[in-house]
């Protein structure tokens, strides 16, 4: 070996010696500050290294350092940004004399990151200092560009891991926790695919992520990128494929598969609980998604909500202060029951029929302040209680607390119709309106799912104008006010045959009977029916029932108390044709026999009105008709209307006047 080659090699092993020596002579003070420096050039922000720090340049560069603190930005408080107990990074020499930087090692272990967003303001923009700022306003503000030459390196990963991360986030207002975070990042070179896998806990829920990403670099610099993601926990599962086109703005557009096993659950989590419930729980979706930072948007998806499934596009903006959900959705049977507020089944044990009152349980409208919504929708079938609605099509609005709902067109019971409800959760106490037209419909099946009322039958409709305000059910009903009107033509009233009570009202009054001619048998027929009502404070009243048939005619007037579930209703019948042949054997035409309804809602009695057959009997009316003296009888002699009313009738009879022992009786017990 020649004394040059011997010379060459001894200085390389001296350099060795000394490249390996020269980290342990030379104490971390001497380069802790240095280190420190570089780091908060970086960062723009103080960085200090509180615990041991070691230092080595082969065979790799590699520092390693305890007790590792990011401060602050001003003004957001004393604590640290963000500090970890130790922090490792490696980094291959010989690459760095080509240029290329090879991370073998990075390592967090225990790291603590504190976000906080104050406005359009945040702690976590490492903005350059002022000197080095670039120009752009967006930049400055701390928005991310994507755009050429924003990665210039040459690099590639090793072992990179954060272990047991804590992060939290808070905007004065509310505040959120993931801790447990367990991240592992491969990247063989910045243009070659990037693979993160990771775990972490939020808010007690468990979750998994995978992210593979086309490019590094192409992310960076604004170039067409492919993206997939893959999340799992308890409440959500998603996956992502598609790709982040090219552009300055980040975004995202692909196809989309996303399953929620509770929406109760899910909204909980993110700090809003809806209205208690059994229903709101699953909630798949798939579809072409378009995502970027102002707004979502889903295109032909399919969207299954419990029990319910349908089609169509939805789209999410986000800009606002509450998420604004628009679109189409086709759904061929939309059940709402599930979603009403349940009905009150229990009794009132002080009403010997059972009827309970109307509940006291507050309705929950907060619902209706977590989104804003415009949302059209199509049925082929629509539930609502015991109604069916066939082909409708729904708008449905939400804004700042308060619903729109116009069904503009559908179909019913073989009319057609449209109608619009509100209910306004805006104020301290809610308030609710309906608007209703319905024509040509059949009325018994429609009044029966309706309101339970199975007595009338034929064909019709009718109008609806009603207001309403308050917290429960009670408050709505007493508190119900509006007009409304209605009109049915070739019918008939179920469960009485007028005519038939007309004939046999003599035998009735003097037995104190109810006519046979009331009972499930019986019906009256009618040409048309119509009248109007208005309702004020929960007391609905009506003065021009009418009902019109070739026999009879019929007017009505009352009220019906909704607050009490009580109504107190008079029908005036009177024979318009001879009712001779049709079991009678008298000329009844253009007597009146008021018929009387009142009572509970569930324990209706009906009867004939005998007061107001009295004061008929009293002005000559029916007296004239039955041949009877009505002019007071023997002055000497206290003789009551029911005594007059009975003993006009046992005379019409042929029965004659009872002897004076039984009226003394009678004058007795009167």
């Amino acid at each position: 070996m020649s004394h040059v080659s011997k010379f060459l090699l001894g200085l390389v092993a001296i350099v060795l010696v000394v490249t390996l020596a020269l980290p342990a002579l030379v104490p971390s003070s001497a380069y802790r500050a240095q280190v420190e420096d570089a780091a908060q050039t970086a960062l723009n922000r103080p960085v200090t290294l509180n615990g041991d720090l070691s230092f080595s340049l082969l065979p790799r560069l590699e520092v390693q350092a305890a007790d590792v603190r990011i401060a602050n930005l001003d003004g957001y408080g004393d604590v640290d940004f963000a500090e970890m107990a130790e922090m490792r990074v490696a980094v291959k020499l010989i690459p760095l004399f080509s240029g290329r930087v090879e991370i073998d090692e990075f390592v967090l272990v225990d790291p603590v990151i504190r976000l906080e967003q104050r406005g359009a303001a945040n702690n976590w923009t490492f903005a350059a200092a002022e000197s080095d700022a670039p120009s752009r306003t967006s930049q400055t503000s701390g928005a991310f560009i994507r755009q050429p030459g924003a990665l210039p390196i040459e690099t590639s990963f090793g072992d990179v891991r954060i272990e047991n991360a804590s992060v939290s986030w808070s905007d004065g207002a509310e505040r959120r926790d993931v801790t447990g975070l367990d991240m592992a990042v491969q990247l063989v070179s910045v243009d070659e695919p990037v693979q993160v896998r990771g775990s972490l806990n939020v808010e007690g829920q468990p979750l998994t992520f995978d992210a593979d990403l086309g490019s590094l670099r192409g992310f960076f610099e604004g170039q067409e990128t492919s993206l997939n993601l893959a999340l799992g926990g308890d409440l959500i599962t998603a996956n992502f494929d598609g790709r982040i086109p090219a552009g300055e703005d980040f975004a995202v557009d692909g196809y989309v598969e996303t399953a929620i096993t509770s929406l109760r659950d899910l909204a909980a989590f993110a700090g809003t609980e809806l209205p208690p419930g059994e229903q709101l729980q699953n909630f798949d979706a798939a579809g072409s998604l378009i995502y970027t930072p102002d707004r979502i948007t889903l295109d032909s998806a399919s969207v299954t909500l419990d029990a319910m499934t349908g089609t169509g596009n939805l789209s999410v903006d986000l800009s606002g202060l509450r998420p604004d959900i628009s679109g189409q959705l086709n759904i061929p049977l939309l059940d709402v029951n599930p979603y009403l507020p349940a009905e009150d089944q229990t009794t009132n044990a002080d009403t010997e029929a059972g009827l309970a009152p109307w509940s006291e349980e507050e309705i929950d409208l907060a619902g209706l302040r977590v989104v804003d919504a415009d949302i059209r929708i199509t049925s082929d079938q629509l539930k609502f209680r015991d109604i069916e609605i066939a082909d409708s099509l729904l708008r449905l609005r939400i804004v700042r607390g308060r619903m729109s709902a116009n069904l503009n067109r559908f179909s019913l019971y073989g009319g057609t119709g449209s109608a619009r409800v509100v209910a306004n959760g805006r104020g301290r106490n809610a308030s609710y309106s309906l608007n209703a037209q319905l024509d040509s419909l059949d009325a018994l099946g429609f009044l029966t799912a309706a309101a339970g009322f199975d007595r009338l039958q034929g064909t019709g409709g009718l109008n609806l104008e009603m207001l309403a305000s308050g917290n429960s059910p009670a408050d709505l009903m007493n508190s119900l006010s509006g007009t409304g009107n209605f009109g049915f033509l070739d019918g008939a009233i179920v469960g009485v045959n007028i005519a038939e009570t007309i004939r046999t009202v003599e035998a009735s009054i003097a037995s104190r009977s109810l006519p046979s001619s009331f009972g499930e048998g019986e019906q009256t027929d009618f040409s048309s029916l119509a009248g109007s009502f208005s309702i004020t404070g929960g007391q609905a009243d009506n003065r021009d029932f009418l009902l019109l048939s070739p026999l009879l005619r019929v007017d009505g007037a009352g009220g019906v108390d909704l607050g009490n579930q009580t109504l107190d209703y008079r029908l005036r019948p009177r024979a318009v044709a001879s009712l001779q042949g049709q079991g009678g054997d008298r000329d009844m035409q253009g007597i009146v026999i008021p018929i009387r309804l009142r009572g509970r809602f569930d324990d209706v009695s009906v009867g004939i009105d005998t007061e107001a057959v009295t004061r008929s009997l009293l002005t000559g009316a029916l007296g004239n008709a039955l041949g009877l003296d009505t002019s007071g009888g023997d002055e000497e002699e206290e003789t009551t209307t029911e005594d007059l009313l009975r003993n006009g009738l046992l005379n019409a009879l042929g029965l004659g006047r009872r002897n004076d022992s039984d009226d003394e009786e009678d004058d007795g017990q009167d």
